[in-house]
């Protein structure tokens, strides 16, 4: 996340000239950047005409890419990204969950699709978002089994089976 992108939008004085400032940053940036290089900036712009300059600024430093709005439908959540790429990539690149539209002000906005789940106990997701990616079935009898198998196969010394083994423990508060 870089916060400080928009403040080179601000223009304290007369003289200052935020087009000018967001074209050396981008333009900078782009002779840092090899052919095929990605770069995705976090922004906090204040309304759409400031986001909008600081694309046009980007596109014109000869990047192509998007703004990306992330949960566009709240208040609080709601997050921009500046996705820049330079040049033709290696390999195509394909976005998965985002869908292309048009803002109200005008400006190409890409949303990312807001995944489904329930909220469970405590605000939790449940159901298929709370899997994690290394162990995608649930840690049940059956998963401790097979894990203390694996360790009394590396030669750990590990408890006895027991017809306890793999169960809930009681909720204590």
């Amino acid at each position: 996340s870089i916060s400080a992108v928009q403040w080179l939008c601000n223009a304290d004085t007369r003289t200052a000239d935020p087009r000018k400032r967001l074209r050396a940053f981008f333009t900078s940036l782009y002779a840092c950047l090899t052919r095929g290089a990605r770069a995705v900036l976090q922004l906090y712009p204040e309304n759409s005409i400031q986001a909008e300059m600081i694309t046009t600024a980007a596109m014109r430093a000869g990047f192509s890419g998007g703004l990306v709005v992330d949960f566009p439908n709240s208040s609080k959540a709601k997050k921009y990204y500046l996705v820049l790429m330079v040049g033709q990539p290696l390999e195509p690149m394909q976005l998965q969950g985002l869908t292309g539209e048009e803002d109200r002000n005008g400006v190409d906005v890409v949303y990312r699709q807001q995944q489904k789940g329930r909220k469970g106990r405590k605000g939790k997701a449940t159901g298929p978002t709370n899997l994690s990616a290394r162990h995608p079935e649930s840690k049940g009898k059956a998963w401790v089994h097979k894990k203390k198998a694996n360790m009394r196969a590396k030669g750990v010394s590990v408890p006895h089976d027991s017809r306890y083994t793999g169960r809930k423990r009681k909720a204590h508060f």
